[in-house]
């Protein structure tokens, strides 16, 4: 068993408590009761993880193997029911929400896959995957389009964020500095990207 940074697993954590309330808002809007919040919220805020730790072979997967993960993923859904009022007085809560989890889950999906020795391409391909996975999930259960799908950047976001990792990584930069301005930097892209109206290309003629 590979141990993680402390800075990882705090990235992790937040990622999915903070995942996990965009399930639970999601779930709140389309009126599901208090138990499909919770349900929502867990399955958004572990899915991206999940999928994560199976495929490096990190098993029992961190969410099933310490509790903070489940914790963290229920007490997102408990807040998200109890206090949505106040999470939707934001600005689109729900995108906000969304791109700050982004940026967070890329980088330490990335620094996770690094830490249990992944060469970059693979690890890269893994941060975008553990940023991705939960909000697909979501999407999907509540009978929507998934974002990484949409015209809106939302992949790329994460895999600049993964990229940033890379090469702090390989330029052997210190890595708390590193993983904070790639988590900002996921953000910053997805938010100005909706505020913006950019999109990732089409192909021509489509």
């Amino acid at each position: 068993m590979t141990d993680i940074s402390p800075l990882l697993l705090a990235m992790d954590l937040t990622g999915v408590f903070i995942f996990g309330l965009t399930g639970g808002t999601v779930a709140v809007r389309r009126q599901l009761d208090i138990f499909g919040v919770i349900v929502l919220s867990i399955v958004t805020a572990l899915a991206g993880g999940l999928l994560r730790d199976l495929m490096i072979g990190a098993v029992p997967p961190a969410s099933l193997r310490d509790d903070r993960y489940l914790i963290a993923a229920l007490l997102s859904g408990l807040v998200a029911f109890f206090f949505h009022p106040q999470i939707n007085r934001l600005v689109k809560p729900v995108m906000v929400l969304d791109a700050a989890g982004l940026g967070l889950f890329a980088v330490a999906g990335c620094g996770k896959a690094l830490t249990y020795g992944l060469t970059p391409v693979p690890a890269v391909l893994l941060g975008v995957l553990t940023a991705c996975g939960g909000g697909v999930v979501r999407d999907v259960l509540v009978a929507e389009v998934p974002r990484v799908l949409r015209e809106e950047i939302y992949a790329m976001a994460a895999l600049l964020a993964a990229v940033i990792v890379i090469a702090g990584a390989e330029l052997g930069l210190p890595r708390t500095p590193v993983a904070i301005a790639a988590a900002l930097a996921g953000f910053l892209l997805r938010v100005v990207s909706v505020w913006r109206g950019w999109s990732a290309p089409r192909a021509p003629g489509s």
